[in-house]
């Protein structure tokens, strides 16, 4: 299946199965994620893998929104490491985005479903997991196979136009093409 095949096909899970990830897949997963570039090459990315019974349920503390996903990646970088320019970005944010869906695609691709869930209360994940205050936390990756009430919501396939979200050579809109010299 091609990069653009996978990322048509991919959709965020909702309904989970409770059976496991094998220990490959997610080794593939997570290795996927390591061949994120990130800005200066810093690598500021720390991924927590919950997946124990008994960190689960704390996860379930954390998050209304694990959809009984038997592992889920806490998606955080380490803000003492990651590159940053006052005027553009906190590129931390940046890399930790491009790594989760570097291990979102790996994970379609291997039939594992994920899910971004930024509904997330980052106090208690760093409470109940010992997160250190420099790493900021930025969302909840649940994984696993679907359930067999799986579906993509009717939204999936609803994206805008080209014309819509991707300008050439200016953001003035095409009415006053030419006019905005």
């Amino acid at each position: 299946m091609s990069v653009t095949d996978l990322m048509a096909n991919r959709y965020s899970e909702r309904r989970f199965s409770p059976a496991p990830i094998e220990d490959e897949k997610l080794q593939a997963i997570l290795a996927a994620g390591a061949l994120a570039p990130t800005a200066e090459n810093k690598q500021p990315h720390r991924i927590l893998v919950v997946r124990r019974d008994e960190a689960l349920a704390k996860m379930d503390e954390c998050t209304r929104c694990r959809f009984g996903a038997p592992v889920v990646l806490v998606l955080a970088y380490d803000m003492t490491v990651a590159a940053r320019h006052p005027d553009v970005a906190d590129f931390g944010m940046v890399d930790i985005a491009i790594v989760g869906d570097h291990m979102s695609l790996a994970a379609e691709e291997l039939g594992v479903h994920s899910c971004w869930v930024g509904l997330i209360d980052p106090s208690e994940l760093r409470r109940q997991f010992g997160i250190p205050q420099t790493y900021k936390i930025v969302a909840v990756m649940p994984l696993g196979y679907p359930s067999e009430r799986s579906h993509p919501s009717r939204l999936h396939r609803m994206r805008h136009e080209l014309g819509t979200t991707v300008f050439f050579d200016s953001y003035a809109s095409p009415d006053a093409e030419g006019d905005a010299e």
